[in-house]
């Protein structure tokens, strides 16, 4: 009895081992299949999907259609539904009421940048009233020519002297999905790249030439304004770029010495300028006394030899040079005395 229990034992116990084996073999097969089938989903998926990274003119449906639709849908279910209340009438005013968040309008030069669950849909750039899918949602950027006028900056020159600066941008967007998602804040961003550029080229030229401590340049921030423009406007668009802006016009609004060093450069301004003019007045003065003696030695209206003709051109240089009028004193006596 006892070897008949034992044995009916062991048959169960290899029955039960046999279709546990079986069984997770089986379980093991739809295991695999599935995952199979899941790993083909994501290929043919990725395959399949194009993922947005440019621009993209989206197509509206005409809004005006669609709001004729809405208010035949949502007045005439609302009679229905005075009238004859039923299940129908009730679905055709929430059909109506779930089309409102749909309708969208767009000024001109606006656009509306149209997102599916954080997935880009496309923009819409032309003006005027459209429908859309209820479920997207829509941010507005302007397509319009902004101004900026920033701070004015404390930067250091090329030679290192400290310079106040400010600059005026004019742009606009021309990309919005750049604008959109490949920065946090475009304007914000516009704010501080113009700054950045700014900074960087007040470093590259000097405020004004100093011709006589030996920095003699061709491009200057004061006397250079095209040139200095043209290399601002450059190097703010191509920080920009990235941002999906386009720079129309860039220019400097403000430039002067910092307040330490002001006086201190007004007084060497004034200093070169009055070295120049003395050196424009000495010029004159010699070529007239030069064309004086050579008039008076053509004419033979006087002898005069050289101790006289270096008392002559003194006197001339002195009255021509003076900042002052000179006062004559007429001589009674003779040559000699």
């Amino acid at each position: 009895m006892q070897l008949h229990i034992k044995s009916i034992k062991r048959n169960l116990i290899k029955s039960v081992t046999k279709y546990k084996n079986l069984l997770r073999n089986k379980l093991s097969k739809i295991l695999n299949y599935n995952l199979f089938l899941y790993l083909y989903d994501i290929i043919l998926i990725s395959l399949k999907t194009k993922i947005m990274t440019q621009e993209k003119n989206a197509t509206p449906i005409n809004g005006y259609v669609m709001l004729f639709f809405f208010l035949i849908l949502f007045f005439g279910g609302l009679v229905f539904l005075i009238r004859m209340p039923n299940f129908l009438a009730v679905v055709t005013v929430f059909i109506a009421v779930i089309m409102i968040p749909g309708f969208v309008l767009v000024n001109p030069n606006s656009s509306r940048v149209l997102l599916l669950f954080g997935k880009y849909v496309g923009t819409i750039k032309k003006n005027g009233l459209f429908w859309v899918n209820p479920l997207y949602s829509k941010k507005k950027i302007s397509l319009r020519a902004s101004n900026f006028d920033s701070e004015r900056l404390k930067v250091n020159d090329k030679l290192g002297n400290p310079v106040m600066i400010s600059t005026i941008l004019v742009w606009r967007v021309t990309d919005t999905y750049k604008a959109a998602f490949d920065v946090d804040d475009y304007k914000n961003f516009v704010r501080v790249q113009t700054d950045a550029a700014v900074r960087k080229l007040a470093s590259m030229y000097p405020y004004d030439n100093f011709a006589d401590d030996g920095h003699d340049e061709d491009i200057t921030l004061r006397s250079s304004v095209n040139e200095v423009s043209e290399a601002l406007e450059k190097e703010v668009q191509e920080r920009l770029s990235m941002a999906g802006i386009e720079v129309l016009e860039a220019r400097i609004g403000y430039l002067a010495y910092a307040q330490e060093i002001a006086n201190a450069m007004l007084k060497r301004q004034q200093a070169t300028a009055i070295v120049a003019a003395r050196h424009k007045i000495v010029e004159g003065a010699v070529s007239m006394v030069e064309m004086a003696l050579s008039e008076l030695g053509k004419k033979e209206l006087v002898d005069l030899d050289e101790e006289r003709k270096a008392a002559m051109v003194s006197n001339l240089m002195v009255v021509l040079c003076s900042d002052k009028d000179a006062s004559p004193i007429v001589n009674a006596g003779t040559l000699n005395h």
